[in-house]
C-alpha cells in the first residue's frame, strides 16, 4: 500500500519566525543609517508568505512589505526612515513580521522588531561605553562578593603573607639600588 507523507498540522501563531536584526537603530546625523535591511529566513520545508506591519507607517517606507520566501531561503526587506525629526528621538516604534503558509490565510507565526531614532551615533557610542563600564563594575563587585567564604572571619590588619612579601620585596629593592649605585660609581671613576 502506498503511504502518503503528511505534513503535521501547523498551529496558528506558534511557528517560530527567524529575522535579523531584531532591532533597528537609525541615527539622525548619519544618513547611511536611514535605510536598513531586515532579513527574513525560512528554514522550513514549505514556502511562506509574509507581511510587514508597523505601528507608525507614516514614518517609514517598507519596500516589498508583503511577499513570499521559498523553502530554505531568505528574503531581504528594506526599511527607510522618512521622518527624521528631533520630536521622534528615542521613540520606540515596532514592526511586526507575520508569516503564513503559502496556501493559507491564517498567520502561523510573527516576530516583532523594534526601531528607534537617535540623534547621534557618537552620543550613542559614548552612552554604550559608559553602560559597559558600569556593567563591568557591577559584575566585578558581584564576582568578588560571591567568592568570599561564608564562615570566614575578617581580620583587621594585613595577613602574614602580605607582610612577609613586603619585607622580602623591600630588601630586594634596597639591594638592587645599592648594587646599581656601586656600578655607576665604578663607571664614573674609570
Amino acid at each position: 500500500m502506498h503511504q502518503q507523507k503528511r505534513q503535521p498540522e501547523l498551529v496558528e501563531g506558534n511557528l517560530p519566525v527567524f529575522v535579523f536584526p531584531t532591532e533597528l537603530i537609525f541615527y539622525a546625523d548619519d544618513q547611511s543609517t536611514h535605510k536598513q535591511v531586515l532579513t527574513l529566513y525560512n528554514p522550513y520545508e514549505f514556502a511562506l508568505k509574509f507581511k510587514v506591519l508597523c505601528t507608525t507607517p507614516n514614518k517609514y517606507v517598507v519596500v516589498d512589505a508583503a511577499g513570499a520566501v521559498k523553502p530554505q531561503c531568505c528574503v531581504d526587506i528594506v526599511i527607510r526612515h522618512r521622518d527624521v525629526r528631533s520630536c521622534h528621538y528615542g521613540v520606540i516604534d515596532k514592526f511586526r513580521l507575520q508569516v503564513s503558509e503559502q496556501s493559507q490565510r491564517k498567520a502561523l507565526g510573527r516576530k516583532e522588531v523594534i526601531a528607534t531614532l537617535l540623534p547621534s551615533a557618537k552620543e550613542q557610542q559614548k552612552e554604550e561605553e559608559e553602560k559597559r563600564i558600569k556593567e563591568h563594575l557591577t559584575e566585578s563587585v558581584f564576582f568578588e562578593q560571591s567568592c568570599q567564604p561564608e564562615n570566614r572571619t575578617v581580620s583587621s590588619g594585613p595577613s602574614l603573607l602580605t607582610v612577609f612579601l613586603g619585607v622580602v620585596l623591600s630588601q630586594w629593592l634596597y639591594l638592587e639600588h645599592e648594587q646599581g649605585f656601586k656600578l655607576t660609581s665604578e663607571v664614573n671613576l674609570s
